[in-house]
């Protein structure tokens, strides 16, 4: 079982730095931690994962930081779950392509 948390709610102003203190609070060892950034503004999308160098020291720190206030919010602290598997091809399902087929468009059939 791993040893990776997640953590939401997050203030936006918090950095690595300053997570990485606070699970490490009561002498927990963190060996990660990752806020994740949107793609295009790279601003912080207001959740993290930490890995933990246990998985007792995991379940240590859900029990004391869930729910806490940090800077305002209350921290939603849990065990991360495995990412699910993606799509390929990105977006929603073809109708044909250029407005022809799949009962859409019809705009191009007229030429």
């Amino acid at each position: 079982m791993g040893s990776k948390v997640y953590v939401g709610n997050l203030p936006f102003d918090v950095d690595a730095d300053q997570l990485r203190t606070l699970f490490e609070e009561g002498g927990h060892e963190v060996r990660d931690v990752k806020i994740v950034t949107d793609r295009d503004t790279g601003r912080p999308r207001g959740f993290a994962f930490v890995e933990m160098g246990s998985q007792e020291a995991a379940q240590a720190v859900i029990t004391a930081l869930n729910g806490r206030d940090v800077g305002g919010r209350t921290l939603t602290v849990s065990m991360a779950r495995d990412r699910e598997p993606r799509r390929g091809g990105g977006g929603p399902p073809s109708r044909g392509g250029f407005g022809r087929g799949g009962g859409g468009g019809g705009r191009w059939d007229r030429y």
